[in-house]
């Protein structure tokens, strides 16, 4: 146990010798949480800025139109005097959308047929699609009213007058918007998961460096042996990965404040195992180079593309079919997804087959390294 202990510290000392160890530990991840918050917690105010052009008189429907409007939630409504006017708004930025109640719009909706609302907007759908579902509600609701009324218009004037006094209770709560939170933790596990294999990779990449200058042969003449090397290694890579674990979600939760929907016993749980996965992918890196310029070469071949393809940057939703199912064939996907179905509610216990497959990856990593370290003849090898 000493020279394993030993052996960890002497391993530890060497990772975080240089600034780039340091970088690449502890910097990119809080970096890459930075950039979350930055991407997804930007965005456009809650409140719908809404101008109304009156042209259709005091009409009673006109009237309860209007007020309809006034009174709508996360809605600051502005009368216009003028369409002209409503118009110069909107193009200044200074209303996100305007509408024109049009002469004769309250006897088309009393007959039936509602027409003469025009809904005014440079920013498109994703503005009047809300404004135009709570009118449409709105307005067909009394354009029934006066389909069946049609040839007793003081059937209709008692009917809607009923319908206005609103005998019924709603009751209404507001629910927070989670969603931007989510995407973040999303993101952030994305670029932290692509930095926990950059990382792993270059803490097994002394290893190569050790045998180049002959460090590792002299260590073999003490009492160490080369497997007792390679724990101490895989050792010390643990202790950084889950560090490393730690402080982006301290940063993401504590000094951000950004709830991610997961408890935080089952995310560790869950990173901790792909963190085994990573460790198991740097050997099979090492074993599988013939030195550290080899290695080096590997390693950005197939970290970079394969977090590509498994959505660590950006999400995966937005790629073809095809590129999908390449992705399942990843690691970084089934963590992926497993963050995504905590975060949807789904509990820890039913994602035993994510869990299972994340711990497949890393027991075949591992298999395969141990395999071509004991089939490599080569006289550097440690194994």
């Amino acid at each position: 146990m000493k020279e394993l202990w030993w052996l960890s510290r002497r391993t530890l000392s060497a990772a975080l010798r240089k600034k780039s160890g340091w970088i690449m530990l502890f910097i990119l991840p809080v970096a890459g949480v930075l950039v979350s918050l930055l991407i997804y917690g930007g965005g456009s105010s809650s409140i719908l800025r809404v101008g109304i052009v009156n042209q259709d008189g005091d009409s009673p429907i006109t009237q309860n139109t209007m007020n309809f409007i006034l009174n709508m939630n996360n809605a600051e409504v502005t009368v216009a005097n003028t369409e002209e006017t409503l118009k110069d708004q909107i193009a200044s930025g200074s209303l996100d959308t305007g509408i024109v109640l049009e002469s004769g719009f309250a006897e088309h909706v009393q007959s039936g047929h509602p027409e003469g609302l025009t809904v005014l907007s440079v920013k498109g759908a994703q503005v009047t699609a809300y404004l135009k579902s709570l009118l449409q509600n709105y307005i067909v609701n009394v354009a029934s009213i006066g389909a069946a009324t049609q040839q007793n218009p003081a059937l209709f004037d008692q009917i809607y007058k009923e319908y206005n006094e609103n005998h019924f209770k709603l009751d209404a709560a507001v629910v927070q918007d989670t969603s931007k939170a989510k995407n973040m933790t999303y993101q952030s596990m994305g670029f932290l998961i692509a930095f926990m294999m950059f990382s792993a990779c270059n803490l097994t990449h002394l290893i190569l460096k050790e045998k180049e200058n002959r460090t590792y042969l002299r260590l073999l003449t003490s009492p160490v042996s080369a497997k007792m090397y390679v724990l101490s290694n895989v050792l010390v890579n643990i202790v950084l990965l889950m560090t490393q674990i730690a402080l982006t979600l301290v940063v993401l939760k504590v000094v951000l404040g950004i709830d991610s929907g997961i408890p935080t016993a089952e995310l560790v749980a869950t990173l901790f195992l792909y963190g085994l996965t990573a460790i198991g992918l740097s050997l099979v890196i090492v074993a599988f180079a013939k030195n550290s310029s080899m290695s080096g070469a590997l390693q950005n071949l197939i970290i970079t593309p394969t977090c590509l393809l498994a959505g660590c940057y950006f999400p995966v939703d937005i790629m073809p079919d095809s590129v999908r199912k390449i992705a399942t064939f990843l690691p970084q996907h089934w963590l992926l997804e497993t963050v995504n179905d905590l975060q949807t509610g789904t509990p820890f216990g039913h994602l035993y087959l994510n869990l299972l497959i994340m711990a497949a990856f890393a027991a075949a990593f591992s298999l395969i390294a141990v395999y071509r370290f004991s089939r490599n003849n080569d006289t550097r090898t440690f194994v």
